[in-house]
């Protein structure tokens, strides 16, 4: 039985004659930037995961770049993030000039480790860029209590986390600014680029709304100096389609992941923690094996498709060998590159594809 890593065709086929009539009607009106569509999805994003307001963005780089502007890092700043994560959670950091510091993760949930963090300040530190990994929330309770002691500026990067709560609080709320990705292959994906941008303090998401739109709140007057993240018409009309979905998607993912919990067997296999502070949305279902590449190999011949997910950390990739952190600087998230494994886990999946891929990887 084939079981592809991710099949998108699957979710688009089924939405193809309602999103196709949703991409007429915004072409047809030739709302193009920003617009309706836009601020549809935008209420809409809000009131299904239960924020405040919410801002479209061009990309999921797009808001993490806009937050770290807000929080006015800046040249001989240091900000820490975790080295095991999407390239995009540092670029924030880098575009405004400041200078990422990464702290080791949890071996369980491959997010940041509280105590790393907090020994990773130093007195040019300014800001933390929190990431809740493949759905899974970080320990935002210990992480606040040491940025607020420290006076530091929070930033959860949620692009894997659309619908993720912390202690029953939506991811994004807890710090000072969340930032969300709608990458096609994310839980909420778009047809192309696009993003979001939460904050709960209004001078915050005020500032936020102003950048995006070339630092202006009206046309051709220019306060503070902004940027280009508008998020278009089309995607917002397509995200809107989508959106009332996403509980259902989640719901399926979150049995697959039950499924595999239950199932998979195999000697010397580490399966993601389940914290109680914060069940996970699934964007990943990622176990770790010593034998990993012999592992994937023998999926592979069961027609079972896997990723390797983050196979470099950051620390270690050539844009950032300036920092100096070489191999051994942070070994959990070391050994989560050399031995993560990601499965299948999209919505579309079958209990009898599900309950193959778990059989196969009982009989390695």
């Amino acid at each position: 039985m084939k079981v592809p890593f991710l099949d998108l065709s699957l979710q688009h086929q089924a939405l193809r004659t309602e999103a196709l009539a949703a991409l007429a009607a915004t072409y047809d009106a030739t709302r193009f930037c920003l617009g309706k569509d836009v601020e549809d999805f935008e209420k809409n994003f809000a009131a299904t995961l239960g924020y405040p307001r919410t801002l479209g963005m061009n990309s999921g780089t797009a808001p993490l770049h806009v937050a770290c502007m807000i929080a006015g890092f800046g040249p001989g700043d240091e900000v820490i993030t975790t080295p095991f994560t999407f390239i995009s959670s540092a670029w924030g950091i880098s575009y405004t000039g400041a200078k990422p510091v990464f702290a080791d993760i949890e071996e369980d949930t491959f997010n940041l480790d509280p105590a790393r963090l907090a020994a990773a300040i130093t007195p040019r530190t300014k800001g933390i860029i929190v990431v809740h990994l493949f759905g899974q929330p970080a320990r935002m309770d210990e992480i606040m209590v040491i940025a607020r002691q420290h006076g530091l500026f929070v930033i959860e990067d949620c692009a894997q986390a659309a619908g993720a709560h912390y202690e029953g609080v939506p991811v994004g709320l807890i710090g000072d600014a969340g930032t969300f990705s709608f990458y096609p292959t994310k839980n909420l994906g778009g047809c192309g680029e696009g993003g979001a941008f939460v904050s709960r303090r209004d001078e915050i998401f005020t500032r936020a709304r102003q950048i995006r739109v070339h630092g202006s709140d009206r046309r051709y007057y220019h306060d503070i100096i902004g940027g280009n993240f508008r998020m278009d018409g089309f995607q917002g009309a397509l995200l809107n389609i989508k959106l009332p979905h996403l509980a259902g998607w989640t719901a399926r993912r979150q049995a697959i992941a039950a499924r595999y919990f239950a199932g998979i067997k195999l000697f010397d296999t580490r399966l993601p923690g389940q914290p109680a502070y914060g069940k996970s949305v699934f964007h990943q279902f990622t176990i770790r094996h010593p034998r990993r590449e012999a592992l994937r190999e023998h999926l592979a011949k069961e027609e079972v498709g896997t990723d390797l997910i983050y196979p470099v950390p950051l620390h270690l990739q050539a844009c950032y060998a300036g920092l100096g952190a070489g191999p051994g600087s942070f070994p959990m998230a070391e050994r989560a590159a050399r031995t993560c494994l990601s499965l299948p886990i999209f919505p579309e999946l079958t209990d009898a594809q599900v309950d193959h891929v778990i059989k196969s990887i009982n009989c390695f």
